[in-house]
């Protein structure tokens, strides 16, 4: 069985003193969920404090960033690059829709992205969605209902995977996160997701293996709480989440992370 992954998306939200305590109360709550990968994703000026807050004691959280510049090192102003992030972060949200949605970030930018965070020895979190809900349709045999595979979120998964070399395949991790249910309260259901996801891994298996589409971890990430959350989880295509508003609530999340635990 695939380790379970959540990731806490803080977005663009808390200051120092707030990052702090929220991640002391992390370390306190979420000691107990070792069964569970976990990884904070604070806003980039919290990284280094709260990697030294991490060092003082023992836990099994780890961090990671909500984006990254593809370049290096270079004239630009404001990015932040891979290199800078190792030793602090170990993995990379990549491709969010806010992101795309309000700076213009395309899949072109999204494969430079991952492959420079490849390139470090950093674990992307790729993340995929379709602007509207698309219809189910109800198959004769097999699984009970499946999305039309010309959508747009497989043929992005395969543009991606024949820009990325076969060798890294090992370290993606797939977040879907349909952009029609993202901070709009309206999370799709448990079936409805678990259909994409076993497309993703019917489309990653045709482009590799069988057996890399088993092992890779796809996530969903879109309005999910501690309410909604088993509509999710137990379903067997879905790996883990990507949370964020729940995130930045300790008892919200804790109670996510124990219906996680206890499905595995």
């Amino acid at each position: 069985m695939r380790r379970p992954l959540i990731i806490a998306n803080w977005k663009m939200n808390t200051t120092l003193a707030e990052a702090e305590i929220l991640l002391s109360h992390y370390k306190n709550t979420l000691r107990k969920y070792q069964d569970l990968d976990i990884v904070i994703c604070p806003p980039y000026i919290w990284l280094v404090p709260l990697a030294e807050n991490l060092s003082r004691g023992k836990s099994h959280i780890k961090l990671g960033a909500q984006d990254v510049f593809y370049e290096s090192f270079g004239s630009y102003t404001g990015e932040i690059s891979p290199r800078m992030l190792k030793g602090i972060a170990k993995y990379v949200i990549v491709g969010h829709s806010e992101r795309r949605k309000y700076f213009d970030e395309t899949l072109v930018d999204m494969i430079k992205k991952v492959n420079a965070v490849l390139e470090a020895n950093l674990k992307p979190i790729i993340c995929l969605g379709e602007q509207s809900k698309m219809p189910l349709k109800q198959r004769v045999w097999g699984r009970p209902t499946a999305i039309d595979r010309r959508n747009n979120v497989f043929k992005e998964l395969e543009y991606l995977l024949q820009n990325i070399k076969k060798k890294d395949y090992d370290d993606l991790i797939i977040a879907y996160e349909p952009v029609w249910a993202i901070g709009t309260g309206e999370a799709a259901t448990g079936g409805y997701v678990a259909a994409v996801i076993y497309g993703i891994r019917e489309r990653i298996a045709k482009l590799s293996s069988k057996a890399m589409a088993e092992k890779t971890r796809i996530l969903y990430g879109g309005s999910v709480d501690s309410k909604n959350i088993k509509e999710f989880i137990y379903q067997p295509e879905i790996d883990g989440i990507l949370v964020g508003t729940s995130a930045l609530r300790v008892r919200e999340f804790s109670k996510i992370c124990e219906v996680v635990s206890e499905r595995h």
